[in-house]
């Protein structure tokens, strides 16, 4: 069985973007430079033609593996989804009850996630400490660097 990869359909557009670039522009153009380095004469000791292959190898599987995460994508809608209760797509702001600082995190699928967006990944230790939490409750999560107290300030769906 397939193993789906829940994502936003943003998460999921970003993808295919990046895909098409790769196919559209990253192939041709390393291509060209294979094709351009061969006609400098022996391939053994061509360090031009050598790194043009390492790139198209390099290419070649990201291409392959976003393949494999569109194909297996599970795209959710979250301008459908509702409720108190956190789950994937839900934006929740947190506040951290050692500290009183506030956060904002969007759960998100693993392919998406980038912490510094304010998006985690459904798998992360925080994530995993929200799901099925609602406004008002307090969650404990263990960080590499300890254990840390939040409060669920609100949780909305954007």
């Amino acid at each position: 069985m397939v193993e789906k990869l829940p994502m936003t359909a943003a998460g999921h557009e970003v993808l295919e973007k990046e895909l098409k670039h790769r196919q559209q522009v990253e192939r041709p153009r390393i291509i060209q430079q294979i094709t351009e380095a061969r006609t400098h004469g022996d391939l053994s000791e061509n360090a031009e033609y050598h790194a043009a292959k390492e790139s198209q190898s390099l290419n070649e599987g990201a291409i392959a593996e976003l393949e494999d995460k569109i194909a297996r994508a599970d795209v959710i809608d979250v301008s459908k989804l509702s409720g108190e209760t956190i789950k994937f797509g839900a934006t929740v702001t947190l506040v951290d009850e050692d500290t009183d600082k506030k956060q904002v995190w969007q759960i998100v699928g693993e392919p998406e996630a980038d912490a510094k967006a304010g998006r985690i990944s459904i798998t992360s230790p925080l994530a995993r400490a929200l799901v099925n939490k609602k406004k008002g409750d307090s969650v404990e999560v263990v960080t590499p660097g300890g254990a840390k107290a939040y409060e669920i300030l609100k949780v909305d769906w954007k």
